[in-house]
């Protein structure tokens, strides 16, 4: 009975979902696409790639929501009461919907780590074509179009029908501003090449305007050129204006656009480079103070005798620090002359290459704290996108589970009450979701608790309204009695 009462209201929800999605994306972008010449076939292909995403969004709403209209309306008719008393348990009533709701999971499972990341991909490239395209070659009266590069056009007016033009004026910029060429004519007609490429304007009854280069042996001199005629057909080239598209695996994946498998391995790989920049780090760490090498030159050009013990410049500084730390920075010379048995030069040698060694090893370790909280902000935003993926797909799975002993409680067998119940989980979900992932990329949470807390509250709710509804909490005592009581329901 639930196969078959559940797929009708779970098609019906998924078509109407995915109608006013697809309005919303038509009402958001159609000025983007409206007047720049584009093909049908790449608006109908833009639309195709972003109708991914939307049934991502879809599928669980429409899950939901037909899971509610068909329990309640189990119930509301009456149906549930008669299941029951003939010894059907909640558990043998729902396990056709669980079954649904994990062919459903296992589907967006695949469709969410595979197939949406390369939709988005070819969206992307394709917005990118789109941007780049030109909008077509549209002359409006008493308006400059300048959307041909080095070429500026006003006419009076236009004859849609018959495409005729008045009082017509074209300046050519193509030898640059200053080598400006003028054209005016009294009329004109516009016609187009078969493939569309090139534009011709047969001008009529005018004048051209230019400067003309001349050369003479080795001067080169202008003079100013003024041409009349009656008629002049005057070409364009609108192969700029035309939609192109460029190679799609050219271009750079991010996080929406990478499979699930893909992202994993960056994560590993990023995880991998930390725990060994972590490594390197404390292992320099650890032997700061400890050099045996022999010093056999300072900075300072003071030889250091190879007779003489070998001597690390951070334990002896650090031997004589107290004493040092007495000294005012005047003193500090005589505060070195305390070493015994030392040649104050080679005292201050040390001394100095001490500090050099302290402000290496302090800028190695704030690049590598830089480099560490870098290759963990790369590694978590991947690793968010990859559990959003799967936590999205699991909530259909869940959404059965919550939407089964709901309905049955409820009784919420019409469409008002089944929407109205399925708006408030789902805007409770979407917004734990949303929030944390914000703070899944900020580093406030850990990806997975980020991206599975609104997975985990949801199936904690639905696990109580299973407990509920099997023990008929309604029309007995309270939950912890019946549990401690352990009576059937």
């Amino acid at each position: 009975m639930v196969i078959r009462m559940f797929p009708g209201p779970f098609a019906g929800w998924l078509g109407a979902l995915m109608f006013l999605l697809v309005m919303q994306f038509l009402i958001r972008y159609m000025y983007l696409l409206v007047g720049r010449g584009l093909p049908v076939t790449a608006v109908v292909e833009l639309i195709a790639y972003s109708l991914a995403y939307m049934l991502v969004l879809a599928v669980p709403m429409s899950v939901l929501i037909a899971t509610l209209m068909t329990y309640g309306r189990l119930a509301e008719t009456g149906a549930y009461a008669v299941i029951k008393t003939a010894g059907v348990s909640l558990a043998q009533l729902i396990w056709p919907s669980l079954g649904i709701g994990i062919l459903i999971t296992g589907i967006m499972w695949h469709f969410n780590s595979v197939v949406l990341p390369e939709a988005n991909y070819r969206a992307k490239t394709l917005w990118g074509d789109i941007r780049d395209k030109k909008p077509g070659f549209e002359l409006e009266p008493g308006v400059f179009y300048e959307g041909i590069d080095d070429y500026s056009i006003l006419v009076k007016s236009i004859d849609r029908e018959t495409n005729r033009l008045s009082d017509i004026i074209i300046y050519d910029y193509s030898e640059g501003s200053r080598r400006r060429a003028e054209i005016k004519a009294v009329a004109g007609r516009l016609t187009t090449s078969e493939d569309g490429n090139e534009l011709e304007l047969l001008l009529e009854d005018g004048e051209l305007h230019r400067l003309v280069s001349e050369r003479s042996g080795s001067d080169r001199t202008e003079k100013y050129e003024r041409l009349e005629f009656e008629r002049y057909l005057f070409r364009l080239d609108l192969s700029d204006l035309a939609f192109r598209r460029r190679d799609p695996d050219g271009e750079r994946r991010s996080d929406r656009t990478m499979r699930s498998s893909e992202m994993q391995l960056i994560v590993d790989s990023l995880r991998a480079n930390s725990r060994k920049t972590r490594e390197e780090l404390a292992a320099k760490t650890l032997r700061l103070g400890d050099a045996t090498e022999e010093e056999t030159d300072s900075p300072g050009g003071v030889p250091i005798p190879a007779t003489s013990p070998p001597v690390s410049p951070v334990s002896l500084v650090a031997s004589r620090a107290p004493e040092l730390a007495t000294q005012e920075t005047s003193g500090v010379v005589e505060g070195i002359r305390h070493f015994e048995g030392i040649d104050p030069g080679r005292v201050r040698a040390v001394y100095n290459r001490a500090i050099q060694s302290a402000r290496l090893v302090r800028s190695h370790i704030d690049n590598s704290k830089r480099t560490l909280q870098w290759q963990k902000q790369r590694a978590d935003r991947f690793a968010v996108e990859i559990h959003k993926k799967y936590s999205i797909a699991v909530a259909c799975f869940i959404f059965v589970l919550v939407g089964a002993p709901l309905g049955l409680s409820i009784r919420g067998g019409s469409l008002g009450r089944s929407a109205i119940v399925s708006v408030a989980i789902l805007l409770f979900y979407w917004i734990t979701l949303v929030q944390g992932e914000k703070l899944a990329d900020r580093g406030l949470l850990e990806p997975w608790i980020g991206m599975w807390g609104a997975n985990i509250v949801t199936g904690l709710g639905a696990i109580w309204l299973f407990a509920y509804v099997y023990l008929d909490l309604r029309a007995t005592t309270t939950l912890i009695r019946r549990l401690i009581r352990r009576q059937p329901a």
